[in-house]
């Protein structure tokens, strides 16, 4: 294994952030961690990456105790964390060239891996700019390419398209998968459940410290996902609908619209059928009917709101 912890647990005073976690990340694979603000993803990271000490439990890094050997671990990890980090007077292709002379990269290494990463990137029209010119999207581009001039067997990387565009997160998402086939191993953590579906081989879900589930997404979406939604718009508005259908569990009405239904049910054909009976009944046309797979944002937000739920 790549990354092993068991009974990862960190505490400040009476504030539990990590909670007795046990996990399991395979070499080569893009281990998603996903959770809401102070769900403990960032501590967690901050612990896999040796930045600071659990109150107990067991931490082993690509075969290292990384408890007792933090230094050894470090050797071989990659780190990009949500902090800003770059050098306001460097320009891009001197930030990353720095970056490569303090891991003691080869100059001929060097100088190639450098003229990738710009081309990979697309940082080619602003490697004369310095860092503190750049936009903020720029700059996390330039910070996440820079980890790239070292060798390194794991890579964490905390919210890295943050300020990135759609073209700019789709290339970085496509440079990782192809990392990943080489036998690099990714830790990675996003807000952006999309981001994670297309991808991750593996999902944990982390709320109030603790692993809620982990699983590939195919297989999430099937053990939590039984719920289906369906939407039906009318062709007109109609002000009694909602005392029409307000019998039916697992129905709603917007009543912005007037005119749209949505179904949301783990027997959403049953749920529909009987609308479907009201609408008939009382000569209401509709426009147009849809039915939508769960997504991984909605089992995400649902997992977290019933974990909330039970320790209130």
């Amino acid at each position: 294994m790549s990354i092993t912890t068991r009974s990862l647990f960190k505490s400040y005073g009476d504030l539990i952030a990590v909670n007795r976690i046990d996990l399991d990340v395979k070499p080569g694979k893009i281990f998603g961690f996903l959770g809401p603000n102070g769900a403990g993803k960032s501590t967690t990271i901050k612990l896999l990456t040796t930045l600071i000490t659990p109150t107990s439990g067991q931490i082993e890094i690509l075969g290292i105790n990384a408890i007792k050997n933090p230094l050894e671990v470090r050797k071989k990890i990659g780190v990009v964390l949500q902090q800003p980090s770059y050098e306001p007077n460097l320009s891009v292709e001197k930030s990353l060239e720095k970056y490569g002379m303090m891991w003691d990269v080869d100059k001929n290494i060097r100088k190639q891996r450098t003229e990738e990463l710009i081309r990979v990137f697309d940082l080619e029209h602003i490697r004369k700019k310095k860092n503190e010119d750049l936009s903020i999207g720029q700059r996390r581009r330039v910070q996440v390419a820079r980890e790239f001039m070292h060798e390194m067997e794991l890579l964490f990387l905390d919210e890295p398209t943050v300020g990135l565009d759609p073209g700019a997160r789709r290339k970085l998402l496509n440079f990782l998968k192809d990392k990943a086939r080489t036998g690099l191993t990714i830790f990675y953590t996003t807000h952006v459940l999309t981001e994670a579906e297309y991808l991750c081989d593996e999902i944990a879900v982390i709320n109030q410290g603790k692993i809620l589930a982990v699983d590939t997404p195919d297989q999430l979406k099937t053990t939590f996902g039984k719920e289906k939604t369906i939407k039906i718009r009318l062709q007109d508005k109609r002000k009694n609908l909602a005392s029409l259908l307000y019998e039916i569990p697992g129905c709603s009405v917007d009543l912005n619209t007037e005119t749209d239904i949505i179904i949301q049910s783990s027997k959403a054909e049953i749920v529909l059928s009987q609308v479907l009976s009201i609408l008939i009944e009382n000569n209401i046309t509709i426009e147009d009917l849809s039915a939508m797979p769960t997504t991984l944002e909605e089992i995400f937000l649902k997992m977290v709101t019933e974990n909330n739920a039970s320790n209130n």
